[in-house]
């Protein structure tokens, strides 16, 4: 059973009772960590300095990375999350050694945030997840978060499916808008996920007192599986997009090429004829039809029969 305890604002916990209460798990949640909790970590743990500097730091930290410490593990990963339709990274910094797991993170993770609401909610929840150790503790936790993924994976194809239908609906602005997003978001995806195969394949080689080496293996070679299928799905994504941008700028060239064959076509028509327009309205001896009262009609007709002559012979052509 669970027992969930609020110490602050910031800082809750939840305890998991094993058949000995030596091997009870607490598991404490910090948010938007800052002195009072950094000093609640100093007077409860023996933590290095550095990773309760990284925990309160206000800046991103620009890599994932996992320290082996003689008590304990310290441990940064960062998750997508996605806000206002585009997809930043989300860092949690974890603490775990025999007996607790903490997690330090800005509340800006939904997984996270369900995760810990349905364990300090119902008491029975994590008892599904035959909890025996913090470390399997943990890899329910980042199993949870994997998962999450998917759900921005498969919102990424959904769009890519609306890109395609709007490139063949002859919808090329709209779509370059789409792509260019897409673009960003998968970019942001791979770089945000691209380390978390080396970290948690680290974390096999765990040992705990209370389960097996094998059994640490086996659950979190799971979570290396699912990092390599969200890899191998994301590959695929960024060759769809890239031939989709391909597809849909070739579309835009041949229209911007229609365009400026029109163009094209009008100047050399209009040019000649404004050309010999301007020479009939000159005023100096011997321009012809200077003297006749019907030189306009003649001019119009002269100027209008070689517009025809030329538009027919790029009809010829076929250039039209």
């Amino acid at each position: 059973m669970n027992d969930f305890k609020k110490i602050s604002n910031k800082i809750s916990q939840i305890t998991l009772g094993g058949l000995k209460e030596k091997d009870n798990i607490v598991w404490t949640n910090i948010i938007d960590a800052g002195d009072d909790e950094i000093n609640f970590l100093q007077s409860n743990y023996d933590f290095n300095l550095s990773h309760l500097e990284a925990s309160a730091a206000t800046v991103f930290s620009q890599r994932p990375m996992i320290a082996r410490e003689k008590k304990y593990f310290f441990i940064i990963l960062h998750f997508p999350v996605l806000i206002n339709g585009k997809i930043i990274a989300g860092e949690i910094e974890f603490f775990i050694s025999h007996g607790y797991l903490i997690t330090v993170h800005n509340n800006n993770v939904p997984a996270l945030i369900d995760f810990f609401s349905n364990c300090s909610n119902d008491k029975e929840y994590l008892n599904n997840y035959n909890i025996k150790s913090s470390i399997i503790l943990l890899y329910d936790l980042l199993n949870c978060l994997i998962n999450d993924c998917y759900k921005l994976i498969d919102n990424t194809s959904l769009d890519i499916n609306r890109v395609e239908d709007l490139i063949f609906s002859k919808k090329s602005n709209a779509a370059t808008n789409l792509i260019l997003n897409l673009r960003r978001n998968i970019i942001n995806l791979r770089k945000i996920l691209q380390n978390h195969k080396h970290i948690l394949g680290e974390l096999t080689e765990v040992k705990s007192g209370l389960i097996s080496q094998s059994e640490i293996k086996t659950h979190y070679n799971n979570l290396v599986d699912h990092s390599d299928r969200i890899w191998t799905m994301l590959d695929n994504q960024k060759e769809m997009i890239e031939a989709l941008n391909n597809t849909n700028q070739s579309l835009l060239d041949n229209e911007m090429s229609k365009v400026m064959k029109t163009l094209t076509i009008f100047s050399v028509i209009v040019f000649p004829l404004t050309l010999l327009a301007t020479m009939f309205s000159m005023s100096v001896p011997g321009i012809p039809f200077a003297n006749n009262p019907h030189a306009f009609w003649i001019v119009s007709l002269i100027i209008g029969g070689l517009g025809v002559i030329m538009l027919l012979f790029f009809v010829r052509k076929r250039w039209l």
